[in-house]
C-alpha cells in the first residue's frame, strides 16, 4: 500500500524527519490533529502522560537532580535500583478532573483523524485506568477491552512513607504485577460489519499472530532490557518485545498508518519499522525528539529473538502454570 506520509507533515509547519518507512514530527499533537485530513490514520498505539505535568521541564529537571517533585524516587529493592515514577496517587480531585477533561478533548481530536473501525491501544496504570478509559468513551470511542501486560516493575508495595518502622506489616498499595492497556475502537458506520469495514477502510479487527492464532489480551512482558534503556534514556520506555506484538495486531491487514502522538524516544515507531508497517510519531519535547532520531534505528535493529535469560525463565514458568490450570 503506497502511503503518502508527506501529506500528513506538509500540512503542518514543523520539524520532521523520515526514518525508514515511518515519519517523526517535533511538535504538539493537539496542534497537529486539526490540520490533518479526516480518516487518515488506521490505528493509534501510545503511552501518554497521566499527571499532565510530569513531563514539564521543571519536573524533568527535578527528576534528573533526584529532587523528586511530582516524580517519586523509590528506594532500592533487593539490590535493584528502581526507576522514578510519577506520583499518580498524589493527584488531587482538581487534577483528576483536569486529567479527565484532557483525555475527553484528546479523544475527540484523535477520533476525527482515525478511520472508522480503527483501534486505539493506550497504556495506563491500575490506579488511573478507570478514569482514562471512561474519558475516552465520553470522547466518542467504543471500549473493546483491555490488554494486560504482565510485568513485575517493583513499583508499589512500599510501607507508609515516614512511618515504615511504626507500620512494618502495611503496604500503601499492592506491588504492581501488570500494566493495563485500553483497547478502544472508533465506531463503525451504522449497519456496517467488520468484513465491510475491512474492505472499505482496512480497519475493524485485529491482526492475528504470525502463527495464525488470535491476538491475546494478556502478554507476558519483561522489564525493558538494559540494552534498550542504554539506547533511549526515557523514563517510560516500553520493551520492543512487547510493542512489536501490539503494532503487529493494530493493523488487521498489515497495511495502513499507525500513530503515536506521545512518541517519547520513539519506541513505538521503532517497533513498527521492525515489523514492516508505517508509523507517525509526534513528540513536543525537543530533548526526546532528538533522542528518538538516533534511538529509533538502533531499537528497530534489535533482533526479535534477543530474549533475555530472565524472560525465558519467566515465560517457561507461566507456560507451566497454564498447563497446571488446564
Amino acid at each position: 500500500m503506497n502511503l503518502n506520509l508527506e501529506i500528513l507533515s506538509d500540512s503542518w509547519d514543523c520539524q520532521a524527519e523520515k526514518i525508514g518507512n515511518s515519519l517523526i514530527l517535533h511538535g504538539d499533537c493537539f496542534q497537529w490533529f486539526p490540520q490533518v485530513p479526516e480518516n487518515s490514520i488506521h490505528a493509534v498505539v501510545t503511552d501518554p502522560p497521566y499527571g499532565l505535568k510530569e513531563y514539564d521541564i521543571e519536573q524533568i529537571v527535578k527528576r534528573e537532580n533526584c529532587n523528586g517533585g511530582v516524580w517519586r524516587i523509590p528506594p532500592a529493592f533487593d539490590g535493584h535500583k528502581r526507576a522514578p515514577l510519577p506520583r499518580f496517587t498524589a493527584l488531587t480531585q482538581k487534577e483528576r478532573a483536569k486529567c479527565h477533561d484532557f483525555f475527553v478533548e484528546w479523544a475527540q481530536l484523535v477520533l476525527r483523524v482515525m478511520r472508522p473501525g480503527g483501534h486505539l491501544f493506550i497504556a495506563s496504570n491500575a490506579f488511573l485506568s478507570q478514569l482514562v478509559f471512561s474519558a475516552l468513551v465520553a470522547g466518542g470511542w467504543e471500549f473493546r477491552g483491555e490488554l494486560i501486560r504482565l510485568v513485575r516493575t517493583l513499583r508499589g508495595g512500599d510501607r507508609p512513607k515516614n512511618a515504615e518502622q511504626e507500620f512494618p506489616d502495611v503496604s500503601s498499595l499492592p506491588r504492581g504485577c501488570y500494566e493495563p492497556w485500553g483497547i478502544l475502537r472508533k465506531p463503525m458506520p451504522s449497519g456496517m460489519k467488520v468484513s465491510d469495514c475491512l474492505r472499505q477502510f482496512q480497519t475493524g479487527g485485529l491482526r492475528r499472530t504470525p502463527d495464525g492464532n488470535p491476538f491475546n489480551d494478556v502478554i507476558f512482558s519483561e522489564r525493558t532490557p538494559k540494552q534498550e534503556r542504554e539506547i533511549a534514556k526515557h523514563p517510560s520506555l516500553k520493551p520492543q518485545s512487547f510493542l512489536r506484538q501490539v503494532v503487529h495486531a493494530a493493523l488487521p491487514l498489515g497495511e495502513g498508518i499507525i500513530l503515536d502522538p506521545f512518541m517519547g524516544s520513539g519506541s513505538t515507531v521503532a517497533a513498527a519499522i521492525s515489523v514492516g508497517v508505517c508509523c507517525i510519531g509526534i513528540e513536543r519535547y525537543e530533548e526526546y525528539y532528538n533522542m528518538s532520531r538516533s534511538a529509533i534505528p538502533k531499537l528497530a535493529a534489535i533482533s526479535p529473538n534477543a530474549e533475555s535469560p530472565k524472560q525465558k525463565t519467566a515465560t517457561k514458568e507461566i507456560e507451566v502454570q497454564q498447563l497446571t490450570l488446564w
